[in-house]
């Protein structure tokens, strides 16, 4: 059944995390599936981060794990667009093309370009396990390669600014990459576990 997701996303500029807003409020914290998405973020690298992003979907994922996945999927699409955005905008209005910076800026524009067609493809084959004939663990062997590359990526936008002079387009930019990689890297934890769980 097709998940009902918000499409309002906040970006907070720390390195804390990208939160996506919920239509329905934050459920009670003694509420079980909220406790389930808590006990499953402690798979992750950064369950903090994955518990407050993912945690007003509740009503939604109630204790399936595979459907926690495609939403962490969704969040991880929706902040790498929001991103890819955002640098996309900065590279066009640069007026040297010529600088580290400028060159850096470019090189992120493109990776997170990527990156979304690689998250995309990631949500798409998750609603299609189990519906195309193929094995689910060779589908989700998919989302793993694609999440995997889609997270490479984002590393690879931080790194090309390593020898960059530090300044404030570097910091926003770098800040910004590196809450999309968390919640990047929570959603392909997510889909290892379920993964997991299916093989088991």
């Amino acid at each position: 059944m097709e998940l009902q997701l918000s499409t309002t996303f906040i970006f907070f500029l720390s390195t804390t995390v990208l939160l996506s807003a919920t239509t329905g409020g934050q459920p009670p914290p003694d509420d079980i599936d909220t406790e389930f998405i808590r006990t499953s973020c402690q798979t992750t690298r950064y369950p903090d981060i994955c518990f407050t992003s993912l945690s007003g979907y509740s009503r939604a994922v109630q204790h399936d794990s595979g459907r926690l996945a495609r939403v962490a999927i969704h969040v991880a699409l929706c902040n790498a667009t929001h991103m890819s955005n955002y640098v996309s905008n900065i590279s066009r209005q640069s007026n040297d093309n010529t600088t580290r910076e400028s060159a850096a800026i470019q090189d992120c524009s493109s990776l997170f370009g990527d990156t979304v067609d690689e998250i995309q493809k990631s949500k798409t084959e998750m609603k299609r396990l189990g519906l195309t004939g193929e094995s689910v663990k060779f589908q989700l062997s998919n989302v793993q390669t694609w999440m995997s590359a889609a997270l490479t990526n984002e590393d690879t936008c931080t790194d090309g600014f390593q020898h960059v002079a530090d300044g404030d387009m570097k910091a926003d930019v770098c800040e910004r990459a590196v809450a999309v990689k968390k919640v990047t890297s929570n959603a392909l934890a997510l889909v290892n576990s379920y993964a997991d769980k299916i093989s088991a």
